[in-house]
């Protein structure tokens, strides 16, 4: 975990990393335009109202006179009308940019966690996913779509501001804006603090959100190991310094702004002091300021600031937005490490775009040809591993933990892909093919079942949605799993819970076998889908397997030897090796490690039978 969120404290804001954003927000770019033109207007409306006042001023009341008024006031109220539709048209705008923005990152998001193949699983936790999608996305939808107005009525505001300043007295505005280079100093200063700051605030907020999953995953097992107490201690931890990067990082932006705020306030000063001498000396001799024009110039003075202030806000933004900003493009721009080659794309499609009408039809013949394998950063699993597998057979895998079973069939489902040598599906290498076309074939059952949110039908058909009530019902009862759904008050319409939490996990495992049937694979893995599952199950299962991989090239991995007696061959995988191949009367009759395996394990059974019949 540490290692995934560890970023480089020491870079300057990143435009080219808010180019890649506004990329993304490109279905949006006409909203932006229109909002950056309506800030504008906005921005001249605001520059353009201390004039009036001061026309009204010297006009209206320090001549003693309305002629003209009625125009006047017709003038001002049409100009503030216009900036009413103006505002409310930007508001609106920048709301839809915002939504819009979040829904494309997210929609781009989740297809590239698609795309992904398990070994990115492997090495991401949930919670840093989930970070990126949620928190970081919301985050950025709201940075480009309200920072960047704010940004642009600023910059309009206080560049039409310079100039009506500088047009109605150049010295005394000259003066005024020689607080701008201190600011600029004083931003450059702050940017890497306030940078560093933020991304450690969403580093550890990620580290927070992974835990939290953590902890509510594993619930149950802290409870009967009583973790509680250690479980706070190191979440409490974690919030402690999250805490205290929040406070250096909420510290350092409060004293920015009161910063820019004390400086404004030295060139107001100066404003009304000068300003105020040349009004008496024009009341003395009717030449100077007037004091209309003073008035707009410290509405000027003290407004000028505003959009420095504002800007300056937008600017500590975008520095704690970077972070996010970061994290969003890494996912987003993560390349998988099991990829089509163009060609193999062209013919066969990808997989949101399968032209299924060139798929060869699969029939489960698979070879190995010396085959060496071994995880990102990790050691050796398989080395010279050679295998051949004619279609219809049942391979069982079984050897000690870590010896390469299940790295095996990986390999075959293409999840990964070898680092030296080939993989044949009936004769072709299947880099030859695309990832659709053999995963579409492939029936897969896990250790621990997962099931999803919805109904035991929906579940079923989950890799089928068309499949028909009739279907669903057949792959159940091929496997055993009508016979306690129907027994249930809603039958196939029962809600399984999050996760399956309403169903026992032999139930769960049987609908999960029905689902891995439904699809009708050619090549099926059973990764110790038994294991896990009381005996009355486990006979269930094993009765179905005996109907349902008929026909299919199927691998099982097994834990209890006893399931893998009828299969057609039994590999001893021993440090990545084929140790031992034959069937079970083989084995045994060799008396090698298989036998001693199972002799072993026969026995504890045996054993563990005994002791719960005298209990």
């Amino acid at each position: 975990m540490q290692a995934i969120e560890e970023q480089d404290y020491t870079k300057q804001l990143d435009l080219n990393l808010w180019k890649k954003l506004l990329i993304l927000a490109k279905p949006y770019h006409k909203h932006l335009y229109a909002v950056g033109l309506l800030m504008a207007f906005t921005a001249l409306v605001d520059v353009a109202l201390p004039r009036l006042n001061a026309y009204a001023i010297d006009h209206f009341i320090a001549l003693r006179t309305t002629e003209g008024l009625g125009l006047f006031m017709g003038a001002y109220v049409f100009l503030m009308l216009l900036q009413t539709i103006a505002v409310y048209a930007f508001i609106r705008l920048s709301g839809l940019v915002e939504t819009g923005v979040c829904f494309t990152i997210r929609q781009q998001g989740f297809r590239k966690l698609q795309e992904l193949p398990f070994s990115y699983y492997d090495r991401m936790p949930v919670g840093y996913l989930i970070s990126r999608m949620t928190n970081d996305t919301q985050r950025l939808g709201d940075t480009i779509g309200w920072s960047l107005v704010d940004l642009t009525w600023g910059a309009v505001y206080l560049v039409a501001c310079a100039i009506q300043m500088l047009s109605l007295n150049w010295r005394i505005g000259l003066i005024a804006l020689l607080v701008l280079p201190p600011l600029a100093l004083i931003s450059w200063r702050f940017q890497k603090s306030i940078l560093e700051s933020y991304r450690k605030v969403r580093k550890h907020n990620s580290q927070i959100t992974s835990a939290i999953n953590e902890g509510i995953n594993g619930a149950k097992t802290s409870k009967t190991l009583v973790r509680e107490e250690m479980n706070i201690r190191e979440f409490g931890e974690l919030t402690e310094n999250m805490r205290k990067a929040s406070v250096r990082a909420a510290t350092l932006s409060a004293l920015f702004l009161p910063i820019v705020v004390s400086l404004g306030s030295l060139a107001t000063a100066y404003v009304l002091w000068r300003g105020g001498n040349e009004v008496l000396a024009n009341a003395a001799t009717g030449v100077g300021m007037t004091v209309g024009v003073l008035s707009a110039y410290i509405s000027y003075t003290i407004q000028f600031f505003q959009p420095v202030r504002d800007i300056a806000r937008v600017f500590a933004e975008l520095q704690s937005s970077q972070a996010a900003a970061e994290r969003v493009l890494t996912l987003l721009e993560t390349q998988p490490d099991i990829v089509d080659s163009p060609e193999v794309e062209a013919a066969f499609g990808d997989n949101f775009h399968p032209r299924r009408e060139n798929w060869p039809a699969l029939k489960g013949d698979i070879d190995f040809e010396d085959v060496s394998f071994r995880y990102k950063d990790g050691e050796q699993v398989l080395s010279h591993f050679s295998l051949h597998v004619k279609h219809g057979q049942t391979i069982a895998l079984v050897g000690e933990t870590g010896s390469g079973k299940s790295t095996i069939v990986n390999l075959i489902c293409r999840f990964y892909e070898p680092t030296e040598g080939r993989i044949l599906i009936d004769g072709t290498d299947y880099r030859e093919r695309s990832q659709l076309w053999l995963q579409s074939n492939l029936g897969y059952v896990l250790q621990s079942p997962h099931l999803f949110s919805g109904t035991i039908a929906d579940n079923i058909r989950y890799g089928r949605p068309d499949a028909s009530e009739e279907e669903v019902r057949r792959a159940a009862e091929m496997v055993g799993a009508n016979r306690f759904i129907i027994q249930m008050k809603d039958g196939y319409n029962t809600a399984v819970g999050e996760g399956g939490s309403r169903l026992s996990t032999g139930q769960k495992q049987l609908i999960s076998f029905a689902r891995a049937l439904l699809t009708n694979p050619a090549i099926f893995v059973l990764d110790e889908a038994t294991s896990s599952v009381d005996t009355e199950t486990e006979q269930m299962i094993q009765s179905a397997i005996q109907t349902t991989l008929s026909g299919r090239t199927s691998f099982i991995i097994a834990h209890r030897l006893s399931t893998i007696r009828s299969a057609d061959r039994i590999l001893v995988i021993r440090d990545g090796q084929i140790a031992e191949d034959g069937t079970h009367r083989s084995l045994i009759a060799r008396k090698g490690i298989y036998y001693n395996l199972y002799t072993n394990q026969f026995q504890d059974e045996q054993g563990r039978r005994i002791l719960d019949g005298n209990a």
